[in-house]
């Protein structure tokens, strides 16, 4: 295709700001500090395990940020992947992020946004999956409707959200709601260290996951080279802050080791801080959070596929952009509609814990290929003090590809076996024009 048809640079850099945050803070950073303050067992644990993963994303991020700076394509990781390892490899990626990620992740979104909203307009059970049908609908069309008309959706909703949660922080510690006495001891040593840091690492790496799925729109972000590492460096570095205070108000307000489920816990937050309407403007201020983070995954997510119809590797029709709006419209209506249907058949949750594991390998050996990439010249954004970052990344994908293969080992190997099917697919489909150099 012409490069008139491609897609156009549209994103400013407070768009893909906007789209980092708005995508990772989701509603996962309303739940898991509970989880991780009773794995834990005390704020300096706490602390520690939040600075640590912060570090060690930090330095994927610096990693991925030269990626983007060398490789300013629609796409991000299957881009990388590609130029790294060659097409198969990248296909393997996109052959899952297509059918099964992006799609069960928008339904999950579109579920929570239907649950939480269901406390603030009350509807029977049968009612919310249309909703969510309809959450989804309605944001791809946002979506397909024009690219600025969604990042500027998407960077009013990020500044709420954002807002939000700096209100709930200095609100919270200022009010005098909660109690000093729920911090202490600062300092115990867990009775099980081994099931304390799994917990407590998993729900870290958990809440910043996706913080990587901005560069699939760096083709389309101004000055890329500069823009795109920027964005990624400021956006977990915002994470770090905002996840680190978040946590220990949310601890301030309420003793976690009091509460059963980490659902009962955003609910008591919410009545310390509101009163006996806490709950339902907890409610609301999730989804808030839930719309946005919907928003950058509708947006950034058709990318991938865009990318890979314009090397062959699907329909070639997918990789058209819409002449008039600009936008990926196919690709956007793939994962619509395949959200939609597993939606309707309610199983996305069983299906994405199939897959954990994959996307945490993925985005290693993305890492990683930064090793054979750097064999090419490149005047532009270096990682500092490479191999460092390279080397303190591995490690954490390798603690956590333990984790997860340990904790559910017959879904991780299911997960990996269905990606695997893929590559008769690349093979007997997409071969003819795509293989480069017989790497899978």
């Amino acid at each position: 295709m012409a490069e008139s048809e491609g897609l156009k640079k549209q994103f400013s850099l407070p768009a893909a700001v906007a789209i980092i945050v708005g995508q990772v803070i989701g509603v996962g950073i309303f739940l898991v500090p509970a989880g991780m303050a009773k794995a834990l067992g005390s704020p300096f644990w706490l602390g520690t395990v939040w600075i640590a993963v912060s570090v060690m994303t930090l330095c994927g991020a610096l990693c991925y940020a030269e990626l983007a700076a060398r490789f300013p394509e629609a796409g991000g990781s299957y881009v990388y992947l590609r130029e790294a390892f060659g097409k198969g490899t990248a296909f393997l990626y996109g052959w899952m992020v297509m059918l099964v990620l992006d799609p069960g992740l928008t339904a999950i979104f579109g579920v929570g946004f239907a649950a939480y909203f269901s406390f603030l307009v009350p509807m029977p059970e049968a009612a919310r999956p249309w909703v969510a049908i309809a959450a989804v609908v309605v944001i791809g069309a946002i979506s397909i409707a024009g690219t600025r008309i969604g990042a500027g959706f998407l960077k009013v909703l990020t500044f709420i959200k954002i807002g939000t949660l700096l209100f709930i922080v200095v609100y919270g510690f200022g009010s005098g709601s909660g109690d000093w006495g729920n911090l202490t001891p600062f300092y115990s040593v867990p009775g099980d260290v081994y099931a304390a840091m799994a917990g407590g690492l998993t729900g870290a790496f958990f809440a910043f996951a996706g913080w990587w799925e901005v560069t699939r729109i760096a083709g389309e972000v101004r000055d890329p080279k500069r823009n795109v590492p920027f964005t990624l460096i400021a956006g977990v570095l915002m994470l770090s802050v905002l996840y680190i205070a978040v946590s220990f108000v949310f601890m301030y307000l309420v003793p976690a080791g009091s509460v059963s489920n980490d659902e009962a816990f955003a609910a008591l937050v919410g009545t310390v801080l509101f009163g006996e309407i806490g709950g339902r403007v907890f409610a609301l201020i999730v989804v808030v959070s839930i719309v946005g983070t919907l928003f950058a995954y509708i947006i950034a997510s058709p990318r991938v596929y865009y990318a890979m119809a314009r090397d062959g590797l699907f329909f070639k029709s997918v990789g058209a952009v819409h002449p008039r709006l600009g936008t990926p419209h196919r690709a956007t209506l793939i994962q619509v509609v395949l959200a939609i249907a597993l939606i309707l058949t309610g199983s996305f949750d069983q299906i994405l814990s199939y897959f954990f594991f994959m996307v945490i390998l993925f985005v290693g050996i993305a890492v990683a290929g930064l090793a054979v990439i750097r064999r090419q010249p490149f005047a532009g954004y270096c990682t500092p003090l490479y191999p460092v970052p390279m080397i303190v990344y591995l490690f954490l994908t390798v603690v956590m590809l333990y984790f997860v293969g340990m904790q559910n080992p017959v879904q991780t190997a299911v997960g990996v076996g269905i990606v695997l099917l893929g590559i008769p697919v690349y093979y007997f489909v997409f071969n003819s024009s795509s293989r480069v150099g017989g790497q899978v």
